[in-house]
């Protein structure tokens, strides 16, 4: 059930209950915006946005890992010096996660550059493993890093998240802007906490109705890739809201938001609720602002599902649609 949204007839969808806030963060706003379009225009020091627009936006977060942290760090030291700095030790997240369990010494070289990086700058989040043997000898091992950011508290609501990875956008989940990036614009990122990116579009799913039991968060972004194909978002935004998304909890709002990267999406985002902030509880000491999507936000296309008639669906091989 699919229907092209026309221009100033986009229903609104109701936020969340929360303290009072003041509207929006970024200047005087001079048209209704979109969640991602919010959070790119304050990022930016700009009062509004347009899908298209090309802006330099600063970071919140960067994260690396053992795969293109190497090639990060080298392009880093390449273009701003051997001895240069990263902007901030506290915003760049390193986490070894794939190469980690292996005995492949030139794999196990990867996370010995990291180390040696972390060393040398005082990055304050390396989440480290020494003992290969064991992985519970390492307290400071949090598994792979999308589920680590979440649970150290690296997501915060209204944030922009790069990361090295495709599957950053995982953490669109906590309404924050998040989307993965290769290693020479992690390196520019790393010397200066600046990126260039081009405002997409949104397509708004609206999922109502209740789970069914025998339903998982992954039958419903299989669904929907199914129906607007691998290629359904290219370079859009991909918003999920509705009574259904609501019930949700953080583990299968990331569950949507990850996949999001498997239907062409530029990135995922759930509107920040009670859910979301009681989640960050004892997680983070930073402070964030949520943003959501104005009542008469233009959206690429509006995607609406009843959830209590959906059945369970798994991806025929070799695609994900």
């Amino acid at each position: 059930s699919s229907r092209r949204a026309r221009a100033g007839r986009v229903r609104a969808v109701a936020t969340p209950t929360r303290a009072p806030r003041s509207p929006a963060s970024t200047g005087s706003v001079k048209s209704p915006m979109t969640t991602t379009e919010k959070i790119l225009a304050r990022a930016s020091e700009r009062a509004s946005l347009e899908p298209g627009e090309n802006v330099w936006v600063d970071v919140d977060v960067l994260m690396t890992h053992d795969v293109c942290g190497p090639g990060t760090i080298g392009i880093f030291k390449q273009e701003f010096g051997e001895d240069a700095k990263v902007w901030d030790r506290e915003k760049v997240v390193i986490i070894p996660d794939h190469y980690i369990f292996t005995s492949d010494e030139r794999a196990n070289r990867n996370v010995d550059i990291l180390r040696d990086f972390c060393e040398e700058q005082k990055i304050k989040y390396f989440y480290d493993i020494k003992d290969l043997s064991d992985f519970r000898a390492n307290p400071d091992y949090k598994g792979v890093c999308h589920i680590a950011l979440a649970q150290e508290g690296h997501c915060r609501p209204g944030e922009v998240l790069l990361g090295t990875d495709s599957h950053t956008c995982n953490a669109g989940a906590f309404g924050q802007f998040a989307t993965g990036i290769g290693n020479t614009d992690a390196g520019f990122v790393m010397g200066t906490g600046k990126a260039l990116l081009k405002v997409p579009p949104t397509i708004r799913f609206v999922l109502d109705g209740e789970m069914p039991p025998y339903l998982l968060a992954k039958d419903l972004i299989l669904q929907i890739i199914g129906e607007i194909s691998v290629s359904g978002a290219t370079y859009r935004s991909m918003e999920f809201v509705g009574s259904t998304i609501e019930s949700l909890t953080m583990e299968e709002r990331m569950t949507l938001c990850n996949m999001v990267i498997e239907a062409g999406g530029k990135n995922g985002v759930v509107p920040a609720d009670e859910t979301t902030f009681k989640y960050l509880e004892g997680k983070t000491s930073v402070e964030y602002e949520p943003v959501y999507s104005d009542a008469q936000a233009r959206f690429y296309s509006d995607y609406r599902f009843d959830v209590s008639k959906l059945e369970p669906v798994v991806a025929k091989p070799h695609s994900p649609d």
